[in-house]
């Protein structure tokens, strides 16, 4: 049985070894420059933020929506994520949340991880995040300025995440660049509009109900924790609509199919909760809803946890100085 292929969630076989292990240096030279960078950046209003974050993105990246031609997508998150967060906080999140998605539930190779994560966690963040700071430089800082740039930030982060992955397919012998470069563009390009409608939806939310978090400079308002449990709940909510998600190959499934190097995809050497499912639920519906709970919570406790290291880094070099 193949691994299932998602949305740019490049499976094992469809890069060689070389290329995956180069991806895997990438991803940890990103990871340690991004804990150094959030060391200096998070505070009690961040670190929460990331767990938030990790738990929507996991949830909403369960549910495909139709694109065209028996093709469909899903969210990516990355340029939400740095536009609230910034783009290395960034790159720990969608680490988080992709490393879960390959070690829990067989949703891209374990080999592939490094270059999932550096497509989707920092490729997409640095390009999302780089668009909206320049659309608001050129427009203001106004509502409407905000969510244009969100939008163009969203869907341009597709596009280069998805040549970025082309590129490393052409490189591996998987696919001539010829062929996986315009094919990879444009699919990408339709999901990529999905994409940028969710991140203006999410954008709008908090706009209204937490402006604040758009303004780092701002402090954050006293709200308690009620605002932590909204989000969580929020999150979770979206797992409910995940058996609606719809079934058709999503845009680097429809690629593979289409030109012929599907077959090359190796299954994962074990199997946990494969395809959002658990096991020893034979409803399908009830398995995948429980799947979705579970990668949910755990992201975000993941996150939550990585943030409140670097934080705790932090705090400790503050001492340290002072202390010197």
């Amino acid at each position: 049985m193949l691994l299932p292929v998602f949305a740019m969630h490049i499976p094992d076989g469809f890069l060689s070894i070389p290329v995956a292990a180069v991806g895997w240096l990438l991803l940890i030279a990103m990871i340690a420059l991004a804990l150094r960078q959030t060391r200096q950046q998070l505070g009690e209003r961040q670190i929460p933020l990331m767990g938030i974050l990790a738990a929507f993105v996991f949830a909403a990246q369960m549910i495909n929506f139709p694109v065209a031609g028996g093709t469909s997508g899903h969210l990516l998150g990355g340029a939400l994520i740095a536009i609230l967060l910034g783009p290395w906080a960034t790159v720990l999140v969608m680490t988080c949340v992709l490393g879960v998605q390959a070690l829990l539930f067989q949703d891209g190779g374990l080999l592939a991880i490094g270059f999932n994560s550096f497509n989707m966690g920092v490729i997409a963040a640095f390009v999302g995040y780089a668009c909206y700071q320049l659309i608001g430089r050129l427009a203001g800082s106004s509502r409407s300025s905000q969510l244009v740039g969100a939008a163009v930030g969203a869907w341009i982060s597709v596009e280069i995440a998805a040549l970025a992955t082309a590129l490393e397919l052409a490189i591996s012998n998987t696919s001539p660049l010829s062929v996986a470069l315009p094919a990879m563009a444009g699919v990408h390009a339709l999901i990529g509009i999905g994409e940028a409608l969710i991140t203006v939806a999410a954008l709008a939310f908090i706009q209204q109900t937490r402006p604040d978090l758009l303004n780092a400079a701002a402090p954050a308002q006293a709200r308690g924790s009620a605002w932590i449990a909204t989000g969580l709940l929020i999150a979770l909510a979206i797992t409910f609509a995940s058996p609606l998600a719809d079934p058709n190959p999503d845009g680097l499934e429809r690629v593979a199919e289409d030109h012929g190097f599907l077959a090359v995809a190796q299954a994962a050497p074990y199997s946990l909760l494969p395809d959002y499912t658990v096991p020893f639920i034979a409803d399908q519906t009830v398995s995948t809803i429980a799947a979705g709970i579970i990668g949910t919570m755990t992201v975000a406790g993941i996150s939550y946890g990585v943030a409140r290291l670097a934080e705790s880094r932090r705090l400790r070099d503050v001492s340290a100085s002072k202390s010197s």
